[in-house]
């Protein structure tokens, strides 16, 4: 038996960012990963995610901000460039993005709004009807590269990374003891473990915690060949209006070019609900029909009829915040819903805290809310 002070269950973005903010404070962890580095069967794999600022809640904006700056630590940290921050554009009928254009203003986070003549003149890969909410301190973060370098800081400071070990079973043995049985047989102790696997929280916590409701959806963006590689080409976010035109819709659409294979676009949580051990990794041919038709439609930069599909999960919970909370020696990252990622080294530091007992986050991200 194999003794630690926390143990970090899930090494994607999450689990990876919280064994190097414990690491780096000193502490001794053991970061756990059931599959091999580089796989694909989560949340986190992937040249590209988003990395957008629009929001309007004061939780996210303020986790924004600490982000960014954890963001461009961990960048010189691991002496490498993780974001690319060309801007980000929201545009759609209605008046979200100009309610986040005021909640925005005097945080700190660049936002200017755009008519819809004055996008097309800087963006004409992308049909606008409606004002545009410009940041220009947004883009994307490298997901594979991120998790390398996340796990790479963490074993420089003395954090232990496995790979290809799964986890069966948690035991809480007391306040301060838990106890990791591996499917190996092997069985490891510690005071603490952070539960960070995605949409395998339920299957391996089950009723242990009280967590809101999880529900893990296969979900199915893929890249569009760019026609003009002159173009340029910001991240973007559209919400649809009503009506004629929108009713093949079956979410907002976000975007964004990765360099070498296209334009990824994608509907947002709207796959069908799977089990992440039993996943055919396929696109569902009538979602993946109406994506291409929003391509031609309203992406005249691509060509709709050349793309290559991706799968990943989603596990979201109802209300699409995230879960971070602690249950005795137990804590649990969960429900990041596609929308997690540009946190994730925040994310790292707020279940740091809460495996430490240095701070509990805001309401909104505790299970009991």
């Amino acid at each position: 038996m194999t003794s630690t002070d926390t143990i970090v269950i899930g090494a994607g973005a999450m689990g990876s960012a919280t064994a190097w903010q414990l690491a780096k404070r000193g502490r001794e962890v053991t970061l756990i990963e059931q599959f091999a580095p580089g796989h694909k069967n989560g949340a986190s794999h992937g040249e590209t995610r988003n990395f957008n600022v629009a929001y309007s809640e004061p939780e996210y904006i303020e986790l924004l901000v600490e982000s960014l700056r954890l963001w461009r630590e961990l960048e010189s940290d691991a002496d490498t460039t993780l974001l690319d921050l060309r801007g980000l554009i929201g545009h759609g009928p209605g008046d979200h993005y100009a309610t986040v254009f005021k909640k925005l203003t005097g945080t700190g986070i660049p936002a200017e709004m755009l008519t819809a003549d004055e996008a097309a003149e800087r963006w004409g890969g992308i049909r606008f009807d409606s004002a545009v909410l410009f940041n220009r301190e947004a883009g994307t973060v490298n997901a594979n590269a991120s998790v390398t370098a996340l796990q790479a800081v963490a074993a420089r400071h003395g954090a232990e990374v496995l790979h290809n070990t799964r986890v069966v079973d948690i035991q809480v043995l007391g306040p301060n003891h838990v106890s990791v049985s591996l499917e190996t047989g092997e069985t490891l102790t510690a005071s603490r473990v952070v539960v960070t696997v995605g949409a395998w929280t339920e299957k391996l916590l089950g009723n242990r915690v009280a967590l809101p409701r999880l529900v893990v959806t296969q979900e199915q963006p893929a890249h569009f060949a760019i026609r003009d590689e002159s173009v340029d080409w910001p991240s973007f976010n559209h919400r649809p209006g009503v009506g004629e035109g929108y009713d093949y819709w079956y979410s907002p659409v976000y975007g964004m070019e990765t360099v070498g294979e296209g334009i990824k676009a994608g509907w947002h949580g709207t796959g069908p609900v799977v089990d992440p051990d039993h996943r055919d990794f396929g696109s569902e041919p009538v979602q993946r029909a109406a994506l291409q038709r929003y391509a031609r439609d309203w992406l005249p930069g691509v060509d709709s009829e050349s793309l290559v599909d991706i799968s990943c999960t989603y596990t979201s919970t109802d209300s699409t915040d995230f879960v971070l909370d602690a249950f005795g020696p137990i804590v649990v990252g969960a429900g990041f819903s596609g929308h997690g990622f540009k946190f994730t080294p925040a994310i790292g530091r707020i279940l740091a805290d809460l495996a430490t007992g240095v701070s509990r986050p805001a309401e909104i991200f505790r299970a009991a809310r």
